[in-house]
């Protein structure tokens, strides 16, 4: 069981994210998840720790890049941003990302590209003996665009020195889990001049930080050019903060409601990436559909 602490002024709320439930157990990762012999491996690159941020600063993260082997300089290459990196970037976990890349792109299901993997900031302990303190979920469950500030400031541009990304915003995706969710979608939110392709698993659209009131603004604001993928179960999370299933119930009917290009999968899985894994090659091959 995983507990995570947030801190809210002087008061401290623990979520728990429970493990694998039988709920979960029925989803299992297809062909297009697993290696193949004949498909070319694209390659994968743990960088330096991020330590000098300037929009979060004090924090420390680590980072990887996926670069498919399909990828030419003369050509600048889609984006695919991940929050909570590390879980995505596994080649045993619930995604296996650059597996799929892999197969998608040799198969031309999903245009070529680079992938970037970044984990939430923690604060290091003075006592090497302590652990860090995670900046995870005011990174992640604030509105506002400070997320987006760095990714487009900072890591976008130290990815610029090495690649050639494109900056066409509709040739950019970001996606996360649970509060990577509602990160995710944030991004795109605030800065679709940037990026305008989000990817929601178990998205954290409930009273954490605020993010209950998307599916309002949704509503009331004017449509922003943004192509939308939500999944979630119906045995996820109900507590202090909100009903999971049904905050991304209501996300789903504003993006109908406000005539948004969206897709939602609702199984029956727990707080829980099982299922969104199992389903995640036919995401990417929605999310990089014309």
């Amino acid at each position: 069981m995983k507990r995570l602490l947030y801190c809210f002024g002087a008061v401290f709320l623990t979520v728990t994210f429970l493990p694998a439930a039988p709920e979960d157990d029925q989803y299992k990762l297809g062909p297009d998840s697993m290696v193949k012999a004949d498909v070319p491996k694209g390659t994968v690159k743990q960088m330096p720790a991020w330590t000098e941020s300037k929009i979060y600063p004090g924090t420390t993260r680590d980072w990887w890049i996926y670069v498919p082997s399909q990828y030419k300089a003369e050509t600048p290459a889609h984006v695919m941003v991940f929050c909570d990196g590390g879980g995505f970037v596994k080649d045993d976990g619930n995604f296996r990302v650059p597996t799929v890349f892999d197969n998608l792109i040799a198969s031309g299901q999903m245009p070529v590209t680079i992938g970037i993997f970044i984990n939430p900031g923690v604060f290091p302990a003075a006592d090497p003996k302590a652990k860090p303190r995670s900046n995870r979920s005011f990174e992640y469950d604030s509105l506002g665009e400070l997320h987006a500030r760095f990714l487009i400031e900072e890591i976008l541009p130290a990815v610029k020195k090495d690649y050639n990304l494109t900056d066409n915003p509709d040739h950019r995706a970001i996606c996360g889990n649970s509060s990577g969710g509602i990160c995710a979608f944030t991004v795109a939110w605030e800065r679709p001049d940037a990026f305008r392709k989000v990817v929601s698993h178990i998205g954290s659209f409930t009273n954490i930080r605020g993010g209950y009131v998307y599916p309002a603004l949704l509503r009331k604001t004017d449509k922003k050019p943004l192509k939308v993928f939500l999944e979630d179960g119906e045995n996820d999370l109900d507590n202090q903060f909100g009903n999971w299933p049904l905050a991304n119930q209501d996300m789903a009917a504003a993006l109908k409601f406000a005539g948004y290009d969206y897709q939602f999968i609702m199984g029956k899985g727990t707080h829980n990436t099982k299922h969104a894994g199992s389903i995640f090659p036919e995401t990417l091959r929605w999310i990089w559909g014309n």
